[in-house]
């Protein structure tokens, strides 16, 4: 029989004999086992973590269990609480029926098996897991029919909304532009969701993470033989995306060859694959998204003015997060539930004080970093909610307010290197490309610092 993978057990019963002997059968069986000898410490632990399974003595000196069992149904919700199973002396039926009207999931009369238990344990976990499951999956879709996970009721925000619906119903070609972490990829997402195509496929690109040489085979395809290594036939990503939508993220980054058979395909509908004299028709509907300014690339001849144009049919422009501070509660608090549920933890929210810090920081990273940096929080920190300490531990990003690391005048100069390199590394999501260009370096010279200072 496959075994069920093990869950996070908390076992309460005021006989250490009792806790000893089943906790260390329930390790065996591999599931993680926090133990409490008093009801109170049982309750404590509720408060602090998240479990899956509470078995729980009825009769203990303290407080009795099914008190517990009470205060925890009046203070958590159906999907948050864990599968209750109720420990209860022979001939006490009564109060396994009482245990079991509360919303005990099954109950063991004393004296048991410690196999009957570890049974139970199973059975229990496994039917928890299935109503976590589809917990988490009706929050999906309702993530997705709110907004798609675009968070906030800022003006600004409420009219991208808008726009993304009225944009939705056409097959209109939509130019995505904002800084780098504004969601840009959740509104193409947004947009494709809402569709008539919804059904077919959105096939994401990230131009930029693909080498100058490859990057023209994967959106074209190209036939065998095309180049060295082409030792069978491929299909590109438009062809993949024929008849739904394809998603061109960092689009400023294409070379003048892939721009101009890019302008083609938005003009004709057609492409040749790499290598082939055969013209393959395609109907797609193009999403591009960049943090450039790509009017004034066109201006300076480094994009083609033509296909700027093309892409220009309707543009959505997504506001950076200190344009739009209004929405930054509700952002905070949509990232603490998300992570604080996948992490397993039991995290009210967020001081006001920490609010206070969240909202003074100038935030370049935009909303991705925001995420990233309340992620970091709910995983260090230890108490119910967010404080100033977990907002300094988390580091938005932002610089020692100690001042530099030291009088040295050439510690201080790598000090300031390394943190330019990692912020423009961090502004660009990794793209050194990108990274070099914010930096007025060269690409050459950003790759002898990250050797210099074994950043990867």
């Amino acid at each position: 029989m496959t075994m069920t993978p093990g869950g996070r057990v908390l076992l309460v019963d005021d006989e250490e004999k009792i806790l000893k002997t089943l906790g260390r059968a329930l390790r065996d069986e591999g599931h993680d086992v926090t133990t409490a000898s008093r009801a109170l410490d049982g309750e404590r632990l509720l408060a602090e973590q998240a479990f899956d399974v509470l078995i729980i003595d009825y009769r203990m000196p303290d407080r009795s269990g099914i008190d517990v069992v009470k205060e925890l149904v009046a203070t958590t919700a159906d999907g948050e609480r864990p599968a209750i199973v109720m420990m209860t002396a022979h001939g006490s039926v009564e109060n396994a029926v009482e245990a079991m009207k509360l919303g005990a999931h099954d109950y063991l009369q004393k004296p048991f098996e410690v196999d009957e238990l570890l049974l139970t344990a199973r059975r229990v976990l496994a039917a928890q897991r299935a109503r976590t499951e589809l917990t988490y999956l009706r929050s999906e879709r309702d993530a997705d029919f709110d907004h798609y996970g675009i968070v906030g009721r800022s003006r600004v925000m409420i009219d991208i909304s808008k726009r993304i619906e009225l944009v939705a119903q056409s097959r209109s070609t939509v130019l995505l532009t904002g800084e780098t972490g504004t969601g840009k990829e959740l509104v193409a997402r947004a947009i494709h969701d809402r569709s008539q195509q919804r059904h077919l496929p959105l096939i994401k690109v990230n131009c930029a993470a693909i080498p100058d040489t490859l990057i023209e085979s994967e959106l074209f395809g190209h036939v065998r033989g095309a180049f060295t290594g082409a030792v069978s036939a491929k299909k590109g990503r438009f062809a993949l995306a024929d008849g739904g939508t394809i998603f061109l993220d960092e689009i400023a980054t294409l070379g003048p060859a892939v721009q101009a058979k890019l302008l083609r395909v938005l003009q004709e509908r057609e492409f040749e694959p790499l290598g082939s004299e055969r013209t393959e028709k395609v109907d797609v509907r193009v999403i591009a998204a960049t943090n450039r300014d790509l009017r004034q690339m066109a201006a300076e001849g480094r994009f083609q003015e033509d296909l700027y144009y093309r892409l220009h049919v309707i543009p959505i422009e997504l506001p950076p997060l200190r344009q739009r501070l209004d929405d930054l509660p509700a952002l905070v608090d949509h990232f603490v539930q998300k992570f604080s549920q996948r992490l397993g933890k039991r995290i009210t929210g967020v001081d006001a004080e920490a609010m206070a810090e969240l909202k003074r920081y100038h935030w370049p990273g935009n909303v991705r970093e925001l995420e990233n940096t309340i992620e970091r929080a709910v995983v260090l920190t230890t108490g119910p909610s967010l404080t100033p300490e977990s907002v300094w531990v988390m580091g938005a990003a932002s610089a020692p307010t100690t001042g530099l690391p030291s009088l040295r005048l050439h510690q201080n100069v790598e000090w300031v290197e390394r943190e330019t390199i990692r912020h423009a590394l961090e502004r660009s999501r990794g793209v050194k490309k990108d990274a070099a260009e914010l930096m007025g370096l060269s690409q050459r010279a950003l790759s002898h610092y990250l050797a210099k200072y074994r950043i990867d």
